[in-house]
């Protein structure tokens, strides 16, 4: 059950780390006139198609802030494709990511005007996560720490949100509850009022039993919503929904929950995390059918935002318990997915 999107660990290749305000372009052809081509092949997830699009020319035939900015889009590429020891060795020819080489300054014939790090922040990110991937878990938690206090010494607040959400979702899901509930206090204390932080607050108090702090946190939530008038938005109103669907789901009443998760999709049909955790409701409710086909139907409907590995994990464990022949239907699904995923959809999750 998956109680809201994850935040993304990665933020926009656009954007440097200069010393006094991140530095941005209006479009990606300010940057490249090739850069627009290469971004869309991200957003479609075409991963592979990128790497082998990306120039191989060295250094010195680009502005250093282009030629950083491509090693970026690969360093991305192979995040996403799961080849770290090879993102290791690219990091690794890159690093120290602090080096005057990365600043504005040290080229005034090119950058005149311009003064601090053309350093991307993703490019931080991948830095900061690539240990854990590769099982050391305190480096990658140095790291991130480390670039929690880089943003509170360059007052990023945007980004220092950014990391705090990493760092709460990565001791989260090591149940390391007290961390993580300390996190969250401190981005309430930024800002006592946004719904997304006051959500994962009530998350964290369903996993650890006080469902009164949970109902309460939600509570908050609907009325800060309300009060600013944005709870006919709907994303906001779907927060709002998922919350009480939440609620009845830690009650066992799954009807009641199956009717906010349809209200939810009634206002936006491609909110995945309600189509999913309608499905797991109906499927605890021993409705089995209507699960799958819910599933089913939101894959053949959305497969851009459907075809997730959580939504196909849930899907493939209904056809264990309903079919047969779930061996022979899986590979059907497989197959079908094959022909509709990003590069980066890990196929495990078939469960073949």
């Amino acid at each position: 059950m998956d109680p809201s999107p994850q935040p993304d660990p990665l933020s926009s290749p656009l954007h440097t780390t200069s010393s006094q305000s991140p530095v941005s372009f209006a479009s990606p052809d300010d940057i490249s006139p090739s850069l627009s081509s290469l971004l869309s092949l991200c957003h479609r997830g075409q991963w592979r198609l990128l790497l082998s699009s990306l120039p191989s020319s060295s250094p010195l035939s680009h502005p250093p802030h282009l030629h950083l900015l491509h090693s970026t889009l690969s360093a991305l590429s192979l995040f996403k494709l799961r080849r770290y020891p090879d993102l290791s060795r690219l990091l690794s020819t890159l690093s120290p990511l602090d080096s005057p080489q990365y600043h504005f300054q040290s080229y005034p014939s090119i950058y005149p005007h311009l003064s601090g790090s053309f350093v991307p922040f993703s490019l931080r990110i991948l830095h900061a996560l690539l240990p854990h991937r590769l099982g050391d878990r305190p480096q990658t938690l140095d790291r991130l720490y480390d670039l929690l206090c880089l943003c509170r010494a360059h007052h990023w607040p945007h980004r220092e949100s950014h990391v705090l959400s990493l760092l709460f979702a990565h001791h989260f899901s090591y149940k390391e509850y007290d961390v993580a509930l300390s996190l969250i206090q401190e981005m309430l204390e930024k800002d006592p009022s946004d719904p997304v932080v006051l959500s994962r607050l009530g998350y964290l108090q369903l996993q650890i039993g006080d469902l009164n702090g949970a109902n309460s946190s939600f509570q908050r939530v609907e009325s800060v919503i309300k009060e600013a008038g944005l709870d006919t938005d709907a994303s906001k109103g779907n927060l709002i929904g998922r919350n009480k669907a939440l609620g009845f789901v830690v009650a066992k009443d799954y009807t009641s929950a199956v009717r906010e998760y349809e209200t939810c999709i009634e206002r936006d049909s491609a909110d995945v995390v309600a189509v999913n955790n309608k499905a797991v409701c109906l499927m605890y409710s021993r409705d089995l059918s209507d699960a799958v086909k819910g599933l089913e139907t939101a894959l053949e409907r959305i497969p851009t935002v459907a075809v997730d590995e959580t939504v196909v994990v849930n899907l493939c464990s209904m056809y264990e318990l309903a079919f047969v022949n779930h061996a022979e239907v899986k590979k059907t699904l497989a197959t079908w997915i094959q022909q509709v995923a990003p590069d980066d959809f890990d196929p495990s999750c078939t469960r073949i």
